[in-house]
């Protein structure tokens, strides 16, 4: 079984692949903050810009693999976080993992955004898509992109749509904040004019998972569904599924978020990732099998 590291493992999409990857790989999680689920592994807490931490743990680890989902990822900075935060912990630690990725012949799959891409140019965006990120969180996971790709040639780099679920834990994400509205009878904004192809964190970490196995490198793969849709459309689903009023749901622009950066549209274009195999569900599919788990857990 292949050794494999995984950085931000406390995270939303981490802690899902804590629980894939370990069903068929030996891993090593590591977190900073909350624990998450990554007590349940052999992990450790780590501050990735200590990089005699990071060589530490790569001489005692001996990774195969590494995944690194680290990272500060809101679209927008809060009052306490600031532009040299962002590149230190996007753009820094990433290139010193790729470093010692490279050092220890260890693969690493480098988890990007959709948000790199030109919001502009059409729909189902090809990975050679024109990239112009808006946000200072894109702008500095595509210079992430780059330090990947100078320091290692043996990487995978995935551009993963919006995702949504169900956090675990701590995490949260907004599907989870816009099913909790909903259920208590509270209006739900939702955007209408920024179109996505989102994947469920249950997909991205199967998914994600069965890359391990495959025998290619020096790819930039988009990691997303198939269905175009906007948050308004997402939540129209959600409430035709679970039985909610769409009578809650309220239409707004990206015009009136306040600073907020605005990409109409950066849906993916999934055919490279379904080349080898691998495609998600549907939107309906798994918005079913949240439903049911809600049902479970209320039972």
């Amino acid at each position: 079984m292949k050794n494999v590291l995984i950085t931000g493992g406390n995270g939303l999409l981490g802690q899902y692949l804590n629980i894939a990857v370990s069903k068929k790989f030996n891993i090593y999680t590591t977190y900073r903050n909350n624990t998450g689920n990554c007590k349940k592994f052999q992990s450790s807490i780590i501050d990735i810009l200590n990089e005699n931490k990071l060589r530490v743990i790569f001489d005692a680890v001996k990774p195969e693999i590494v995944i690194h989902t680290a990272a500060i990822t809101n679209p927008v900075p809060t009052v306490n976080q600031t532009a040299k935060e962002y590149f230190e912990i996007n753009v820094t630690a990433t290139k010193n993992i790729a470093q010692l990725c490279e050092k220890h012949r260890a693969k690493l799959i480098y988890i990007s955004t959709d948000l790199v891409y030109a919001g502009y140019r059409g729909s189902f965006l090809k990975e050679n898509a024109k990239l112009i990120p808006v946000s200072l969180y894109a702008e500095t996971k595509l210079v992430g992109e780059i330090k990947v790709r100078e320091s290692t040639d043996n990487f995978l780099i995935l551009r993963t749509a919006l995702l949504y679920g169900f956090g675990l834990n701590h995490s949260r994400c907004h599907f989870q904040n816009m099913l909790d509205d909903l259920k208590n009878n509270k209006l739900v904004k939702l955007f209408i004019d920024q179109f996505r192809t989102p994947i469920s964190l249950t997909d991205s970490s199967f998914i994600i998972t069965d890359l391990i196995g495959k025998d290619f490198n020096k790819e930039t793969i988009n990691l997303g569904g198939t269905q175009r849709v906007s948050r308004f459309e997402l939540g129209e689903m959600l409430c035709s599924i679970a039985g909610f009023d769409k009578n809650l749901l309220q239409k707004i622009t990206m015009d009136e978020i306040p600073n907020f950066p605005k990409v109409q549209d950066v849906s993916l274009n999934t055919e490279k990732l379904q080349s080898l195999g691998l495609k998600s569900r549907s939107i309906e599919e798994n918005i079913r099998e949240f439903m049911v788990q809600v049902a479970a857990t209320n039972a």
